[in-house]
């Protein structure tokens, strides 16, 4: 005889497989969707939010702040940043939260509680099908031994009977209270679904809020970058750093200028000598950081030249000009003096804002140091050798050879003439300590201690002494020339140098 259960698995068998289908993703999403969560779950925020990665690198961020102080870069981004982590990891939190509330929680409910309900309903049926068949079986068995003894059913007999309709109406009640359960749960399939529309809607918002806090701080930390004028000049485009500094002339030019001319315009062999590769690297270092012990570096004019002559030669393009290199070539080999002359000059006027300002200041100073050539031995020409290629070079690689006696002859037919005619070129007087303090506006330190320094004006013997005294050993000796250039050009051209030099 079939049981009356059939029907039920009949007409709920997919629902029921669809619940433990459920059941398991469910179960597994949640488990997943908890290991995701940083945050201790079940605990205040203050207590949540010390366990949190964003927080501790706040802390970490806040205090390295502290330690930098707001007068170094450093300083500032690493508040900055730490402040905009602190606020992330709050907003981390709140998202945590509201997962846990509106998704981590249902999807427990419905994996543990809900469906977990429904199925112990459907053990509960089969147990009551299983009442409902022996009391019906017993109800039978009592029915059939009256009929074949010719005994009325008695007392037993009618107590059977309300036994099988008693079961029989339970396992009813149940298989309804069942089947309005199991299409409740599909009918409630869409509210479970929503669980996942609101885990991506709860991340879209946290995400958004995430985005708007980088976004809003990201200006400000550009706008210290940009402002900050302690940025590396070497190597960097000439308008770039006098933008950020707030300078017409460029620092190490600037700097290295003022300085000679306090203490290297008498030096011998001044741009030809090289000097130790570790005090120049040490120098330009102090340089690119805005940074210039004049009392060290007053007794050692030659890192100071060279640090100098590396400026210009590091620049990305040479201070004449890539666009003009072609016109000044041009100029240089017009054999007629005056026209030479006003080629060049119609050439230097042609020069940008920049490069026009600081040419003039260089030529200005190099006019100066040729005063002095009877003691320092570098005549126009000379100047113009050791550092002409160091103002115009060409784009193009050429042979290293020819590059080093042609087209060097050229630039130097071109530096010469305009050192020799500073005033014809840049007519007036020009003040060489611009900004008063020899580099960055940020450090006030720059010119201490300019009495120590020898004046260009005293006596060649007293300051000969005086710079013999404080001469430091790293100084090369001409044997340690660094200049290919120079000394390519003195084998090739020697008519060009000074004979005394």
């Amino acid at each position: 005889m079939p049981s009356l259960l059939s029907p039920v698995l009949l007409s709920v068998h997919q629902v029921e497989k669809r619940l433990e289908l459920i059941k398991q993703v469910s179960h597994s999403t949640h488990k997943k969707l908890t290991a995701c969560l940083q945050g201790q779950q079940g605990v205040d925020v203050e207590k949540r939010s010390k366990k949190l990665p964003l927080t501790t690198l706040a802390q970490c961020l806040v205090e390295g702040a502290a330690v930098l102080g707001d007068d170094s870069l450093l300083g500032k981004m690493l508040k900055l940043c730490g402040e905009t982590q602190e606020k992330m990891a709050l907003e981390l939190i709140l998202f945590e939260f509201t997962i846990e509330r509106d998704v981590v929680e249902p999807l427990y409910e419905l994996a543990e509680v809900e469906i977990p309900n429904i199925q112990k309903q459907r053990k509960h049926l089969a147990k009551l099908v299983l009442d409902m068949d022996s009391a019906r079986t017993r109800f039978h068995q009592s029915s059939k031994s009256g009929m074949s003894s010719n005994v009325q059913p008695g007392a037993k007999g009618e107590h059977l009977r309300e036994e099988m309709e008693e079961a029989a109406n339970r396992m009813e009640i149940c298989r309804d209270q069942l089947s309005a359960d199991m299409y409740n749960f599909v009918a409630k399939e869409i509210d479970y679904a929503s669980y996942f529309q609101t885990l991506i809607e709860v991340q879209a918002e946290y995400h958004r809020k995430s985005l708007e806090l980088l976004q809003n701080i990201l200006p400000q930390i550009k706008a210290h970058q940009e402002t900050w004028v302690e940025k590396p000049c070497y190597g960097k485009p000439l308008e770039e750093h006098l933008a950020l500094s707030g300078r017409d002339i460029a620092f190490p030019v600037e700097a290295c200028v003022t300085m000679l001319l306090e203490c290297g315009m008498q030096e011998e062999g001044l741009f030809r000598v090289a000097p130790s590769a570790s005090k120049l690297k040490k120098l330009k270092a102090s340089l690119d950081c805005g940074v210039m012990d004049v009392q060290e570096y007053s007794a050692d004019p030659h890192a100071i030249a060279g640090a100098l002559k590396s400026y210009l030669r590091e620049l990305p393009e040479p201070l004449m000009t890539f666009e003009l290199y072609d016109e000044w070539i041009q100029a240089s080999n017009i054999q007629d003096q005056d026209k030479r002359l006003q080629a060049l000059l119609t050439a230097c006027e042609k020069l940008p804002l920049a490069n026009g300002n600081n040419f003039k200041y260089l030529i200005k100073f190099l006019a100066k140091l040729d005063d002095y050539q009877d003691d320092n031995k570098m005549t126009p020409g000379n100047i113009a050798i050791v550092l002409g290629p160091n103002l115009l070079w060409t784009t193009q690689e050429g042979n290293i050879t020819e590059m080093m006696t042609t087209v060097s002859l050229q630039i130097v037919g071109i530096i010469e003439p305009i050192i020799q005619h500073a005033d014809w070129f840049f007519p007036g007087e020009i003040e060489f300590n611009v900004t008063g303090n020899y580099g960055s506006p940020v450090h006030t330190n720059h010119n201490a201690n300019y009495s120590s320094m020898p004046s260009p004006d005293m006596d060649h013997s007293d300051r000969k002494h005086n710079d013999q005294s404080r001469r430091p050993l790293s100084v090369a000796t001409d044997n340690m020339i660094s200049d290919s250039c120079c000394t390519s050009l003195a084998l090739s051209f020697p008519s060009l140098l000074n004979p005394s030099f």
